[in-house]
């Protein structure tokens, strides 16, 4: 891990590591800020189909791309990056990590990619500051579908940066007028509601796909954050971040629609699919799937209750069926809301 002190460039060389839907959407925005954007890829049809028809033919099919969007499948070619947005699926994340800091040392790393280490229980941060230093690290969530930014439709997030002057270089070089980040330190807070909002979509999907109404779905997102305010809580996450764009505003998003990966899966698992043969289906990562028993257990950990979480574990993970797991939280006591 390096421990060199962070010095930001007045005109920093930007890349974009992952190239899935999202990654290829914050590559569109910062084609127009930046000469040049380095678009790191893991499949070879993805660089091709980038490099040479400029569009993502697997991952984000139908929109058009900038023509200074540049993917490599070679994370060599990402060594002379001032700014690396991550956005590698959250379970996948620490080898490439640690290959990366192997070839870069002086990066800025802007995590993008939204979830919890399963093995660890740990956050992308904590992934992170095991190969670098904090000074170097922010974390960007918030709602954000990924056609939306990549057709440049108005978006809001949270760029979250323990150092403020490093937030700021790093807002100006990231952030459009149609791309606007608000800036915080609260790392903890941006990453929590990153990742259990994930979960909670499944939840809200399962509702819909199970035809149990929207005041259940209403009812599911309001209590569900409940549980993401208790385990933010319990890492030292703010609730002012847990209220605002990248913890309540996410799971608003996340929670009300069919683009929304996790909301799909949960409305194919209302309607009576199978996980794995849903999962196994898609090309994209649905991460709140792969979460899901990461936050059960870190509430498990800190001795928290949050029911409709490991609710969704349960599915997920085939131990319960859709009906059991919504008659576990119909059958639980009445109580305080607060």
């Amino acid at each position: 891990m390096s421990e060199d002190k962070f010095e930001p460039h007045q005109n920093p060389q930007i890349a974009v590591l992952g190239a899935g839907a999202w990654g290829t959407a914050l590559a569109c925005v910062l084609a127009h800020k930046h000469e040049r954007v380095q678009l790191w890829a893991h499949e070879t049809d993805t660089v091709t189909a980038i490099n040479t028809h400029h569009e993502n033919t697997l991952f984000l099919p139908g929109v058009p791309l900038p023509e200074n969007i540049h993917a490599t499948d070679r994370l060599a070619d990402l060594a002379d990056a001032d700014i690396i947005l991550m956005v590698v699926p959250a379970q996948f994340a620490r080898p490439v990590l640690a290959e990366l800091t192997t070839l870069n040392d002086k990066a800025a790393l802007v995590l993008c990619a939204k979830g919890i280490e399963r093995e660890s229980l740990k956050l992308m941060s904590d992934v992170a500051l095991d190969h670098i230093n904090a000074a170097r690290l922010a974390v960007l969530s918030g709602p954000s579908f990924a056609a939306d930014v990549a057709r440049g439709q108005p978006t809001a997030v949270t760029l979250a940066c323990a150092d403020a002057a490093t937030g700021d270089w790093l807002a100006t070089h990231i952030g459009a007028a149609h791309f606007r980040p608000y800036l915080s330190d609260d790392i903890i807070g941006a990453e929590i509601g990153g990742a259990i909002k994930n979960v909670l979509a499944i939840a809200c999907g399962i509702v819909m796909g199970k035809g149990l109404g929207e005041s259940a779905r209403a009812a599911i997102t309001a209590r569900g954050f409940v549980e993401m305010s208790r385990l933010g809580a319990a890492l030292g996450a703010q609730s002012e971040t847990l209220n605002g764009l990248s913890g309540l505003g996410d799971l608003i998003l996340t929670c009300g629609s069919d683009s929304s990966r996790n909301f799909s899966l949960g409305r194919a698992l209302g309607e009576g699919a199978d996980a794995a043969s849903v999962l196994g289906a898609r090309n994209s990562v649905s991460e709140g799937a792969m979460s899901a028993a990461a936050v059960s257990a870190l509430a498990e950990k800190h001795g928290l209750d949050m029911p409709i979480c490991r609710a969704v574990d349960n599915v997920v993970s085939g131990t319960r069926s859709v009906d059991e797991a919504i008659l576990s939280l119909l059958a639980r006591p009445f109580t305080r809301e607060t």
